[in-house]
């Protein structure tokens, strides 16, 4: 993509796109270029308003979320970038144990509103840096348990200007790491859980804290990382065949293998996207060649494809 000055241009209601705007900072990463076209909406409103210029223009239109489990081209992204941080909101049945919650609102947040409500099956997921409509469309998980194992419907929209609609867990056909949502142009306005109602708060904190201090003694929870790089080739873990290969460590540019989790990117403030990409690419190299496994990405890559 080209560089070109910023700008922007306000849609109705005063709903404002933002012409090449920097991405680096919405990532965890802290990497990547400049988004030919930026929204931030506020509301599901927005949302629909934003999408429908898009589609009306023909722009491509790619979903930010929270910005982890991504790495962004150095040279940006074409057509739109929708950031969803914004969307923020839950609401939490303490009797049925249903949960509703907006595709912005972090999980974390979500895990800790959960447990003080007494709903059981939310604790694993405390210590994941995404948001709710992100954790959906990954099948995000930890501690043995995942997404679908308690979710029951999204609400998604189309990118061609149809009118949202609910897709139920059971045709999402999630897998590990892996759901419908990765491969259909559809972007995830909120989702609905179903956890167990009645269990004890204080226990369930005390089980949230603890999965939170186990993940922040065994990764680089506070350093700009994506979270992990590659999915585990099951039965197989990716960290511990990363680490028993002794690159712990490796580097190249301002990227770095974590010292304290082989299956963790750091940025250590100097990195580029390209310098990130270089090291997966090396990783996947030597495991292909010591054991015959070739290692997939869990991060999304954006603005590496024509199409993007």
């Amino acid at each position: 993509m080209a560089t070109e000055q910023p700008g922007s241009l306000s849609l109705k209601n005063g709903v404002e796109l933002q012409r090449f705007a920097p991405l680096a900072n919405l990532t965890t990463w802290r990497v990547g270029g400049t988004a030919e076209w930026l929204a931030e909406p506020s509301n599901l409103e927005e949302v629909k308003q934003i999408i429908d210029w898009a589609f009306t223009n023909k722009i491509p239109c790619q979903v930010l979320g929270a910005g982890s489990n991504l790495l962004i081209n150095d040279s940006g992204i074409n057509g739109l970038s929708l950031c969803m941080r914004k969307l923020h909101g839950s609401k939490l049945d303490q009797k049925t144990g249903i949960v509703e919650a907006v595709c912005g609102e972090p999980i974390p947040t979500l895990a800790r509103r959960a447990a003080r409500a007494g709903l059981k099956g939310l604790e694993w997921a405390v210590g994941i840096p995404g948001t709710a409509g992100g954790a959906a469309v990954m099948n995000a998980g930890a501690q043995g348990s995942c997404m679908a194992e308690i979710l029951e419907s999204v609400l998604v929209m189309p990118l061609n200007g149809q009118d949202p609609f609910e897709i139920t867990c059971d045709e999402l056909e999630y897998s590990y790491r892996n759901s419908l949502l990765q491969k259909e142009k559809l972007i995830v306005l909120s989702i609905r859980l179903r956890l167990e109602p009645g269990h004890d708060c204080k226990e369930l904190n005390t089980i949230t804290n603890k999965n939170l201090s186990h993940r922040k003694n065994t990764q680089p929870y506070h350093l700009p990382t994506c979270g992990s790089v590659f999915r585990n080739p099951e039965p197989l873990k990716a960290g511990r065949i990363i680490e028993e290969l002794g690159l712990k460590g490796l580097q190249i540019g301002g990227a770095k293998i974590s010292t304290m989790h082989g299956n963790f990117i750091i940025n250590n403030g100097e990195a580029s996207a390209a310098d990130i990409l270089s090291l997966i690419a090396l990783i996947q190299e030597k495991v292909l060649e010591a054991h015959g496994v070739l290692l997939h990405p869990e991060v999304k890559q954006l603005g590496f494809d024509s199409n993007d």
